[in-house]
């Protein structure tokens, strides 16, 4: 094993990691350790920039959700609810029978942003959210 290096376990769903094997594919990637290591890489990096962005900000909070899944799409409108404050608009788009894009027009204190995009990354049945947030 090479020096700082360290193995994990990661459980995935089947449909999951056959979509993981197919970008490993295309992409050209030597394995899904490379993969799995630019996702992380990605991951952190989007984090800290949003962590550490202060004053007022201006973007769009884009989510990816399974609009079936239980009380989801009630708990999404108490949290757009909740931050009115900083939502201008959204805009709600139907992409198969099971999912659903949400893209969330944002304007506000920085702060109140990143309360909100890390409300919404953690509902059960948020499949993929990105912030992006303009200078």
């Amino acid at each position: 094993m090479r020096t700082g290096v360290e193995r994990i376990s990661v459980s995935l769903p089947k449909g999951l990691l056959k979509e993981l094997d197919e970008v490993v594919k295309q992409v050209g990637y030597g394995s899904r350790s490379k993969a799995i290591h630019d996702a992380i890489r990605s991951l952190i990096t989007e984090h800290r920039w949003l962590k550490e962005a202060k004053g007022r900000r201006v973007g769009a909070v884009i989510m990816i959700y399974n609009h079936s899944q239980r009380g989801l799409a009630s708990r999404l409108i108490d949290i757009q609810h909740h931050f009115e404050d900083v939502i201008c608009s959204t805009v709600h788009v139907h992409l198969d029978e099971e999912n659903c894009m949400e893209i969330v027009a944002v304007r506000g204190e920085a702060e109140r942003i990143r309360s909100l995009a890390e409300e919404l990354r953690v509902l059960r049945g948020v499949k993929q959210l990105k912030v992006t947030i303009a200078e």
